[in-house]
C-alpha cells in the first residue's frame, strides 16, 4: 500500500488493536502507528483480572500479545514510530511521524495517557518492583504489608480505599493539608482505620534492593526530611494524555484529552478518538476495547459515504 491507506490507527493499546480488528475485519486498508510495544500500558500490569474471558486472570503481556496476534491476522499492519503531529488536507489526513509521513482518508486517534510521574530517584529503577501506577493491576500484590499512596485527588482515594482490601496499613501522602477528592470519598477514606494521612509531605526518593523498601520524605512547610519505611508506593498524581502534536487539529478538554461524542467522532470529519485519551473515559482496558470498536464502526461508516 505504500504510504497511503485507508485508514490509520495512532496508538498500540487495547483500543487501538480492537479498531485495527474490526477495521481489517471489514477489509479497510489499515496501518497501526506505534511509538512502543504494541499492548499500550496493559504490558505492565502483572496480573490483569477483570478483563472478561480470563477467570484465573491474566499478564498484562500476555494480554496484549494475544490482541495483537489477533488483529494481525487480519492484515492489520504496525509499524514503530514516533507521531509528531497531524494534517488535515482536504482529502486526507496526512500522519507526520519519525518514519515519515503517511496518509489516509480516516484517522483513529488511541494513543493513550501516561500517568504523572514523581520524578525522583529510584522511581523507574523499582518500577514493577514495589512502584506502581494501577491499584486494581497490582493491588492484591501487597497482602497486609504497609503501602504508600500519593496524591489528594479523586483517583488516589479511591486508590487507597481499594488498597484497603489487601495492605495491613495506606498511607496517603498529599503536597497539601488538605484533599482535592470529593467530600464523599473523602469522608469514606477518614473513616477508615487502615488509612493514615501524611500532609504537606513530598517525596523525595524511593530506596531499596530491587523492591520498595522506604520513601524519602520532606515536610514542605518545615522543610524536615524523614524516612518511610514501605513496601510499595502507588503513584496517584493524574494523568496526561499524550495529545501535545494534536493542539490546534481537535477539540481538548481543558486537561489535554480529545473531545468527542457516542461514536467516538471528533469534530473534524473523518478523525475519531478511542480509549484513555479521550474526555469521559472509563480507563479500563474493557472500555477501552469498546471505544476501539465504536471508533472503526464509525470510521467504516464516514469511509462508505465518501
Amino acid at each position: 500500500m505504500g504510504n497511503s491507506y485507508q485508514l490509520i490507527i495512532i496508538g498500540g493499546g487495547p483500543a487501538c488493536l480492537s479498531a485495527g480488528l474490526d477495521a481489517t475485519r471489514a477489509r479497510l486498508s489499515t496501518l497501526l502507528i506505534e511509538r512502543a510495544i504494541p499492548g499500550g500500558q496493559i504490558i505492565n500490569a502483572e496480573l490483569v483480572e477483570n478483563y472478561p474471558g480470563f477467570p484465573h486472570g491474566i499478564s498484562g503481556a500476555e494480554l496484549g500479545s494475544l490482541m495483537e496476534q489477533q488483529a494481525t491476522k487480519y492484515g492489520l499492519e504496525i509499524i514503530m514510530a514516533e507521531v509528531e503531529g497531524v494534517e488535515v488536507g482536504e482529502e486526507e489526513k496526512i500522519v507526520h511521524t519519525s518514519e515519515g509521513q503517511y496518509r489516509a482518508k480516516a484517522l483513529i486517534i488511541a494513543g493513550g495517557s501516561e500517568h504523572g510521574k514523581l520524578g525522583v530517584p529510584g522511581e523507574e529503577e523499582l518500577r514493577g518492583r514495589g512502584v506502581s501506577y494501577c491499584a486494581t493491576c497490582d493491588g492484591a500484590f501487597f497482602k497486609d504489608q504497609v503501602i504508600a499512596v500519593v496524591g489528594g485527588g479523586n483517583v488516589a482515594i479511591n486508590d487507597a480505599l481499594f488498597l484497603t482490601r489487601f495492605a495491613s496499613k495506606v498511607i496517603v501522602i498529599h503536597r497539601r493539608d488538605q484533599l482535592r477528592a470529593t467530600k464523599i470519598l473523602s469522608e469514606g477514606a477518614f473513616a477508615r482505620p487502615k488509612i493514615e494521612f501524611l500532609w504537606d509531605t513530598v517525596v523525595e526518593s524511593i530506596g531499596g534492593d530491587g523492591q520498595v523498601r522506604e520513601l524519602g520524605l520532606r515536610n514542605v512547610k518545615t522543610g524536615t526530611e524523614s524516612k518511610l519505611e514501605v513496601s510499595g508506593i502507588f503513584v496517584a498524581v493524574g494523568l496526561r494524555p499524550n495529545t501535545g502534536y494534536l493542539e490546534g487539529v481537535v477539540a481538548l478538554s481543558q486537561e489535554g484529552f480529545i473531545l468527542v461524542n457516542d461514536q467516538m467522532e471528533t469534530g473534524v470529519p473523518g478523525i475519531f478518538a478511542a480509549g484513555d485519551i479521550r474526555a469521559g473515559s472509563a480507563r479500563q482496558v474493557s472500555s477501552a476495547v469498546g471505544d476501539g470498536a465504536t471508533a472503526a464502526i464509525s470510521a467504516e461508516r464516514y469511509l462508505s459515504s465518501i
